[in-house]
């Protein structure tokens, strides 16, 4: 067990700084990173599928490479310009409705992510579920006309019945992570007619076998994407895309680009906008050099006991 402190190139939901814990089991690395304010319970799946990585308990892939999206975090135009021209993808997903930011700062960023992407480029944003209804429909109607035309917005409410409402009323594709991953029931975005798009997340959902039943019962398209995780964390979820039966839209798998250091001996980093299906390899010295002061490794312990008593 390594427990792991990376500084991340810009804040990103709030943290300048990505913790976790790796675990070593009989076939591989599996990484266990939920966010510090989760409790244990909240936590508990993020394990099982540290877990069933580290058994090297995954289906068969049905491809070798899995189509990516640059993310964008909530910075000015300039730097959302530079991270999607350094990116190296044909997808871009941005950040909007960043407490203390305005419409008017999500459209310029918007604006610039278009310019770097060119006119074939497909954007989508994400609003971690920060609008009203009313708020949701005026936004995405002033984004869409920012993007010159927007693939999907990701969660732009909190709950289900108001993204329901969101989706009757625009015409831009609406999908749903939140309403999925932290839900009592996933599947009343289903039931409901919430969502076009299902987005699922391997560790929040308890491993990739999990989020294969789901995929299966949702009967929604699937995009998957990273909770932040080093590389590590980064090939379960490739682990998914890479078992999904149809794969229609990139995922949001390329989060290493946020990080400035990984733990691999290869980070996973797209080539011209995809990544490798396949375990990482861990590099022990990248490992030794990113390991946590002592205080954060017995936080981290204390956390692992939590959850396992459960």
């Amino acid at each position: 067990m390594r427990v792991f402190a990376i500084p991340l190139r810009t804040r990103f939901r709030g943290i300048t700084v990505r913790e976790g814990l790796l675990l070593r089991g009989e076939a591989g690395w599996g990484e266990w990173s939920p966010f510090l304010e989760y409790p244990p319970e909240v936590a508990e799946p993020w394990l099982r599928c540290a877990e069933e990585a580290a058994a090297g308990d995954w289906p068969a892939p049905v491809r070798d490479a899995v189509p990516v999206n640059v993310t964008v975090p909530a910075v000015g135009p300039d730097q959302a310009h530079r991270i999607v021209l350094d990116g190296g993808c044909a997808t871009a997903k941005v950040k909007v409705a960043e407490p203390g930011q305005t419409l008017a700062d999500d459209e310029a960023r918007v604006e610039a992510v278009r310019d770097a992407l060119g006119p074939s480029g497909l954007l989508r944003v994400d609003a971690n579920g920060a609008w009203p209804v009313d708020d949701a429909v005026a936004a995405i109607g002033a984004l869409d006309r920012a993007a010159g035309g927007l693939e999907y917005v990701e969660q732009p409410c909190a709950s289900v019945e108001e993204l329901a409402a969101v989706r009757r009323a625009v015409d831009v594709p609406i999908a749903a992570d939140e309403s999925i991953r932290r839900a009592a029931d996933p599947y009343r975005v289903r039931d409901l007619e919430a969502a076009d798009i299902a987005v699922l997340k391997v560790q929040p959902l308890g491993g990739v076998r999990a989020c294969l039943r789901i995929a299966e019962e949702i009967g929604l398209p699937v995009v998957v994407s990273s909770a932040l995780e080093t590389s590590v964390g980064i090939a379960a979820g490739l682990a998914l895309a890479g078992a999904l039966p149809e794969l229609p839209h990139a995922c949001g798998l390329a989060t290493v680009q946020l990080l400035t250091a990984d733990v691999a001996a290869q980070p996973l980093l797209p080539v011209d906008g995809d990544l490798p299906v396949g375990a990482a390899l861990v590099d022990p010295h990248a490992v030794d050099l990113l390991a946590a002061t002592a205080d954060r490794v017995a936080h981290w312990e204390r956390r692992l006991a939590e959850v396992r008593a459960l």
